[in-house]
């Protein structure tokens, strides 16, 4: 990204912005879902360093990548390093086994939103222990492809409380903190709530009956730069935005 670009970029007008979004939606939010203020994961995407800078002067703490090389790479980034020693990484995109000890390794990881089988959460437990073996638990959450798109990864509903028991009962490692769901894109909220968001709560509400869970301690992580608001008034205590902060990324290439 060109100097030029990187200056027209209002990184704090943006975050500015998207938490005053928060805050509004939070008050049209049902009484009756968990009080859970949401959190906000700035997702940097293909963004500069600098521009992770000046989020987190502006008061970003958590900050969220889609690709594990990506992750790593930002998160020895000496200016990054310096800068942001308080930094909270979110590791939010498809994990392959293979990258695994690349992601855990980096300074900052906070937390893993896209365990979707029993062989990951194993991996992870393994091998957090390995790497940070004196260190709290490694944040977790299950995806859940509520979609049902080919495209999209994450469990089928119907597999979320096996999985979720499995982390509990099978990873000691590791902490279990909620569900994660990406969604389809674009949805028309003319045609009533988002049934993907529904779904997801759905789900949280059968994982704490089944398993005896506090839905208090239970996270939802849904919602991104186009529908994060809808998300947090059906229960979204974790947003992913990225483009309302950072600017537009370039359309990808055919």
């Amino acid at each position: 990204m060109s100097q030029e670009v990187e200056q027209e970029i209002d990184v704090m007008h943006g975050l500015r912005t998207v938490l005053a979004q928060i805050e509004s939606a939070v008050s049209r939010r049902s009484k009756d879902l968990p009080q859970i203020y949401p959190r906000l994961v700035a997702v940097s995407k293909i963004k500069p360093a600098s521009l992770i800078v000046q989020a987190y002067e502006a008061g970003q703490r958590h900050f969220g990548e889609n690709y594990v090389n990506e992750l790593a790479d930002k998160a020895i980034d000496p200016l990054i390093l310096e800068k942001c020693k308080e930094i909270k990484w979110h590791f939010i995109g498809h994990l392959q086994t293979n990258k695994i000890n690349k992601l855990l390794s980096s300074p900052g990881l906070f937390m893993v939103e896209t365990v979707d089988s029993e062989k990951l959460a194993d991996n992870l437990n393994k091998q957090w222990q390995k790497h940070r073996k004196d260190e709290a638990k490694l944040k977790v959450m299950v995806q859940i492809n509520t979609s049902g798109e080919e495209a999209k990864n994450g469990i089928e509903p119907l597999e979320t409380c096996t999985l979720v028991e499995h982390v509990l009962k099978n990873c000691p490692h590791l902490e279990f903190v909620g569900l994660m769901t990406i969604g389809q894109y674009d949805y028309d909220v003319s045609k009533g709530p988002n049934p993907d968001f529904i779904t997801l709560a759905k789900c949280r509400q059968e994982v704490c009956d089944k398993l005896n869970l506090d839905i208090n301690n239970v996270e939802l992580s849904m919602g991104m730069s186009s529908d994060f608001e809808h998300a947090i008034e059906l229960g979204a205590t974790t947003v992913r935005v990225g483009s309302n902060i950072f600017g537009a990324r370039p359309p990808k290439k055919a």
